[in-house]
C-alpha cells in the first residue's frame, strides 16, 4: 500500500500487515501514520489525497471558527482512534483558499472523506469524535 509521508511528500511503500507496526518514512524518517491530524495545505492536499491509499479525512477549518475550535479536540481523538485505518488532516481554508475553493467549501467546519483521490462523502457542522469515526468507519 501506498502512504504520502505529510512531511516530506514522499510516496512510501508499506505492506498491508505492517501499517499497525508504526511505518516511517524512508526519506525522512517521520511517522507515516501519526496518531494525531496532520496539517495539509494548497501545496501537499492533492498529492497526499491522490496517492495515498488508505482513506483520507479532511477537515476544513479556520482559526476564527468558533464551532471549528469547538470540534478540534474532538478531531484530535478521532485521528488518534483512526491512525491505522484513515489519514486525518487539517486544511485551514484561510491559509489555503484555492482548495477550499475547489471543493465549495461555503461553511466550516466541513469534513470530506476521500478514497483514492475522489470525494466520498461530506459532512458540515461540528461532529463529536463517536460520529467523526462511524462518518469514517461507516459503523
Amino acid at each position: 500500500m501506498k502512504l504520502v509521508c505529510v512531511h516530506c511528500l514522499a510516496v512510501n511503500r508499506v505492506p498491508e500487515d505492517k501499517r499497525s507496526d508504526g511505518p516511517i518514512c524512508g526519506r525522512c524518517k517521520e511517522p507515516l501514520l501519526p496518531a494525531a491530524p496532520v496539517d495539509l495545505t494548497d501545496t501537499s492536499f492533492d498529492k497526499v489525497v491522490s496517492k495515498t491509499e488508505l482513506p483520507v479525512l479532511v477537515d476544513f477549518w479556520a482559526a476564527w471558527c468558533g464551532p471549528c475550535r469547538m470540534m478540534s479536540p474532538a478531531f484530535a481523538e478521532a485521528a488518534a482512534s483512526l491512525a491505522t485505518q484513515a489519514v486525518c488532516g487539517k486544511l485551514n481554508t484561510e491559509f489555503s483558499p484555492q482548495t477550499a475553493t475547489r471543493y465549495n467549501i461555503s461553511g466550516i467546519p466541513t469534513v470530506i472523506l476521500f478514497q483514492h483521490g475522489q470525494e466520498v462523502r461530506r459532512q458540515s457542522g461540528v461532529m463529536n469524535t463517536q460520529q467523526i469515526v462511524q462518518f469514517v468507519t461507516g459503523a
